[in-house]
């Protein structure tokens, strides 16, 4: 059914994890706004974390309250509780209703520091000058290698496959239009084919302001549709009115990069949507 995929959010981040809404609070929204699915995908426990990564105790917590959530909007939305895990967590994503498989940090091979690589500006010249002497594109490098890995897990959507560009608006620390930028997205796009990855369409980059772009960029998608992949439209929402951010601007973009239809995750698995 057309426009079925503005009723669906299944990347959704609430207060145990880096939200500014509890899952109640996330759930209403959804019900209100007439959604079919939410899907919340709080951050995996990943040791090397100090920030945004729920805790154990708060992974536990989280299962508990989505599952009293679940039975509190029976037959009324489809509540599904997922994960988005990293590369580096500890969780077992398997044990949720379904995951997005992401890359957050990159691991400096000199220092063994592990850089957070989308937030802080200081943080991701720490990286390039103190462990990748200078270079910003090996960094894109090792950062598109670590998606690659994380595409070999097998994760039903591999979640914002450039992060990585998320604060280099202006090219401030590394040229997105380089060869080298494209070869390694390539080598993390094979392995999402390879391993029947969805690639997430995520509007949170501009939602939040870091981007005049969503996630992944025209080159990635193009290379994407060409290798014959599927996609999905996710909000990335980090708060209630984020829920579907965008996603008619991505769906536009997407039917103009050839696309004729997108995925849709509910209760039963994916859907194709036409667009």
């Amino acid at each position: 059914m057309a426009d079925e995929y503005k009723l669906s959010s299944v990347h959704v981040h609430s207060k145990l994890c880096d939200g500014k809404n509890t899952l109640d609070e996330l759930a209403v929204t959804a019900w209100h706004a007439g959604l079919k699915t939410l899907g919340f995908s709080g951050h995996s426990h990943t040791p090397c974390d100090i920030e945004y990564c729920m805790t154990q105790s708060r992974t536990a917590l989280y299962k508990a309250q989505v599952a009293k959530l679940k039975e509190r909007y029976a037959g009324k939305l489809d509540i599904l509780c997922g994960l988005e895990w990293d590369l580096f967590s500890d969780d077992d994503p398997t044990a949720y209703d379904y995951f997005i498989g992401s890359a957050h940090y990159v691991r400096g091979p000199k220092t063994g520091r592990y850089y957070e690589i989308d937030f802080r500006e200081a943080d991701l010249a720490a990286c390039i000058q103190d462990d990748f002497d200078g270079d910003g594109l090996a960094v894109v490098e090792a950062y598109f290698d670590n998606v690659r890995q994380v595409a070999q897990h097998k994760p039903p959507i591999l979640g914002h496959i450039d992060l990585i560009k998320k604060i280099n608006k202006g090219n401030k620390f590394f040229d997105e239009t380089s060869p080298r930028y494209m070869a390694a997205a390539r080598k993390a796009l094979e392995a999402a084919a390879a391993n029947g990855c969805v690639l997430e369409v995520n509007t949170s980059s501009v939602y939040r302001g870091y981007r005049d772009d969503f996630f992944p960029g025209e080159e990635i998608l193009r290379a994407w549709k060409e290798m014959g992949g599927e996609v999905i439209i996710t909000a990335d929402a980090h708060e209630a009115k984020a829920l579907t951010f965008g996603y008619e601007e991505a769906a536009a973009q997407l039917k103009a990069l050839g696309y004729d239809h997108v995925q849709v995750l509910g209760k039963d698995g994916f859907v194709p949507c036409a667009l």
